[in-house]
């Protein structure tokens, strides 16, 4: 009987709510009378809330532009808070299923077992997985973006407004996706301020605000007074606004959320491959792909920079921008040393595939990490 009542626990907790938004046969973006059959039921995994002020909430503008863009012939159902453990993921993927869904859409990295296994077992089913690597050649695919183009540029933000010299970092995890970011950050930063330094503080999470509010305010006390993060929410940008130093957001513009401290934030604008995919998905012309945007093709961007930003640092940011945006930028470019002194790229080498970036595995000289 215990075990039968754990079992059912367990379950209970990997089902999240589910939510239904806008769609239908009549939508009020411009689907007209669109019959039942004719509309593509669509499931969106968040691994937390979409009010969370970050990545959530970010992944969920991308949803609801894709909402917008069909109107009444998509209909979009969404799961908040759904774990990165497997049957989480399936059993709610499951019950999005049972409803009508054609097409899943996970967001989180540790979706991707249970979005392989659904694949598998759903084969006249669509599955799309962000951030991760793994895909079938018939009806699951994956997609993420080159973030350190957008991370360099608020990197130099963030190297011409520091007065301290020490830049403050709140990471999840020391894994390659985050590595990427710290690296191209500070490399930013480095680019116009060569005294700059910076400490990173990982919480092991990927979405918490507490623990995020409290790496940000030991960074503060280290002196850091530009902040940034890899971490889900607005927490850090908050922090930096209570004493009076600067943020650098992350996954969308929190300059209303945070006025006092917020200079910019590297951005996904997800809709801008979502929308084609799902168009090939609803014709039945979707091939699946491991996709890589880029600023050029406009799936990533820089949030505007506010009033808080001195007309010169604005120059700089376009000056590079705009080499970025050209292809003429490569942002790994050696010669590079890892804080530990060992070379990771030659003098007249970079880093320039994909395959090459995200074989990263260390963080450079000038920066200290706290775990």
């Amino acid at each position: 009987m215990r075990k039968f009542l754990a079992i059912f626990l367990v379950l209970a907790l990997a089902l999240t709510t589910m939510v239904g938004c806008g769609g239908g046969a009549e939508g009020e973006n411009g689907g007209g009378n669109v019959s039942e059959e004719d509309v593509t039921t669509i499931g969106f995994l968040y691994i937390g809330p979409v009010t969370d002020g970050g990545y959530n909430q970010a992944q969920h503008q991308g949803t609801k532009a894709v909402e917008e863009h069909f109107g009444g012939k998509v209909k979009i159902l969404y799961a908040e808070n759904v774990s990165e453990e497997k049957q989480a993921v399936k059993t709610n993927a499951i019950n999005m299923i049972d409803n009508g869904a054609d097409i899943i859409i996970a967001t989180s990295f540790g979706h991707m077992d249970g979005m392989e296994e659904l694949a598998e077992e759903y084969q006249d089913k669509y599955f799309l997985h962000f951030s991760g690597y793994k895909m079938n050649d018939t009806n699951f695919g994956n997609y993420f973006g080159a973030m350190e183009e957008a991370r360099y540029l608020s990197g130099i933000v963030a190297g011409m407004m520091t007065e301290t010299n020490k830049l403050g970092y709140v990471a999840a995890y020391p894994y390659t996706e985050v590595l990427i970011g710290i690296n191209s950050f500070y490399l930013g930063a480095k680019s116009v301020n060569p005294d700059v330094t910076m400490n990173v503080v990982y919480i092991n999470s990927w979405g918490d605000a507490a623990l995020e509010q409290s790496a940000a305010e030991s960074l503060l006390a280290m002196g850091c007074d530009v902040l940034t993060q890899h971490a889900d929410t607005s927490a850090a940008q908050l922090a930096a606004e209570d004493a009076g130093c600067y943020a650098v957001g992350y996954n969308m513009d929190n300059s209303k959320v945070a006025p006092g401290s917020f200079l910019t934030a590297p951005i996904w604008h997800h809709e801008a491959y979502l929308i084609p995919t799902i168009e090939k998905m609803i014709a039945g012309e979707y091939v699946p792909e491991s996709y890589y945007g880029t600023m050029a093709d406009g799936y990533l961007g820089l949030a505007p920079l506010t009033d808080l930003v001195p007309e010169e640092v604005k120059a700089k940011v376009e000056e590079v921008k705009a080499q970025i945006l050209a292809g003429d930028f490569p942002i790994f470019v050696g010669p590079l040393n890892d804080n530990q002194g060992n070379e990771v790229v030659a003098d007249g080498d970079a880093l320039l595939t994909r395959d090459e970036i995200w074989s990263m595995e260390f963080i450079l000289e000038g920066i200290t990490a706290i775990e």
